[in-house]
């Protein structure tokens, strides 16, 4: 009989969906994937009946929950608003997590710069705050920095190799998908594949 493979834990990437955070979005799919955990998003959710039903269950699916909340900016695009599904979505995740029981369930907070996140949601003061400096680099290093694996920890070095596979097939994502961005449940499903199987191969 074939061995069942064991489950990975999941983890529910709440980021910024925009053109300047592309790199990073495949910086995450690699890094998580090289930590032996499958990312997921709601990316994922491609219809809008009651979406926000499908997103707790998402999130509640998975046993961590990563929340990007470096782009809480205003959007220039007319109506300048800010934006709030990352909080919101944080929000939620920390709600989950209290209301948990006997359930391994952990959340991480991400930002670009340092002190910021005590001025745009003061409410989380005394939460520590992983610093990524808004590079890929930076990315590999704080995911590193939240999770620790029981056996041999995957490298930065081996984290980026997985991040030039992504970028060098992106392009055929891209265009076997008919998208133009990232952002698509096709494309991040496919992105996934690739991490996952470099993955395999890098850290037998």
């Amino acid at each position: 009989m074939a061995r069942r493979q064991k489950r990975t834990p999941e983890v529910f990437l709440n980021i910024p969906y925009d053109k300047k955070f592309e790199w990073l979005f495949l910086a995450f799919i690699a890094g998580t994937n090289a930590l032996r955990l499958t990312p997921r998003a709601t990316l994922e959710i491609t219809t809008s009946v009651r979406r926000l039903d499908r997103i707790l269950d998402l999130i509640r699916r998975c046993e961590y929950s990563i929340h990007d909340l470096s782009r809480v900016e205003v959007d220039r695009a007319f109506p300048s608003t800010p934006r709030f599904n990352m909080p919101f979505e944080l929000g939620l995740s920390v709600a989950l997590e209290k209301r948990a029981k006997n359930e391994k369930r952990g959340w991480f907070v991400c930002e670009a710069r340092s002190y910021r996140l005590a001025k745009s949601l003061s409410d989380l003061n005394g939460t520590d705050s992983f610093i990524h400096d808004g590079t890929v680099e930076g990315v590999f290093r704080e995911l590193s920095n939240m999770f620790r694996l029981p056996r041999k920890q995957p490298t930065v070095q081996q984290m980026r190799l997985i991040y030039r596979k992504l970028r060098k097939n992106m392009p055929t994502v891209l265009r076997e998908a008919g998208s133009k961005t990232p952002y698509s449940a096709r494309v991040f499903r496919e992105l996934c594949v690739i991490a996952s199987e470099a993955a395999e191969e890098l850290l037998l």
